[in-house]
């Protein structure tokens, strides 16, 4: 699946099935299994926590993060189960992005009673 809209706009169809299914109290592994599950059955390239390597400016590798699902390889897809999306959550997954030459992200909460996700986008210039 080559368009990014589309592949989010599948992952969003798909986790909004999640939580209607599974409702809202389940831990974020649960839910992380139960995506990654769905998407290779619609036949994804799905890697659950990936390593990405993180440089500094200079090259020095400074360590590792790992994404919980990494789609197609060039989509994050950040999981949570919490009351609502934090600042902090919001700047992990920028972050996430900021490090990577990935420039596509999805922020997924399946913690509250509305379902809850947010597309970001990080230019190069950004």
């Amino acid at each position: 699946m080559k368009d990014i809209k589309r592949l989010c706009d599948l992952i969003r169809e798909t986790s909004f099935s999640i939580h209607s299914y599974l409702r809202y109290g389940h831990l974020e592994k649960i839910y992380e299994n139960s995506l990654a599950h769905r998407l290779r059955k619609k036949e994804l390239d799905i890697k659950q926590q990936h390593p990405i390597k993180v440089h500094d400016e200079d090259g020095t590798l400074l360590g590792d993060f790992y994404a919980d699902l990494f789609v197609e390889n060039k989509l994050i897809v950040e999981i949570k189960a919490c009351k609502a999306i934090a600042p902090e959550h919001t700047a992990q997954i920028l972050g996430y992005l900021r490090a990577t030459e990935i420039e596509h992200g999805l922020l997924i909460n399946f913690g509250a009673p509305k379902f809850q996700i947010r597309k970001y986008i990080l230019g190069r210039d950004d």
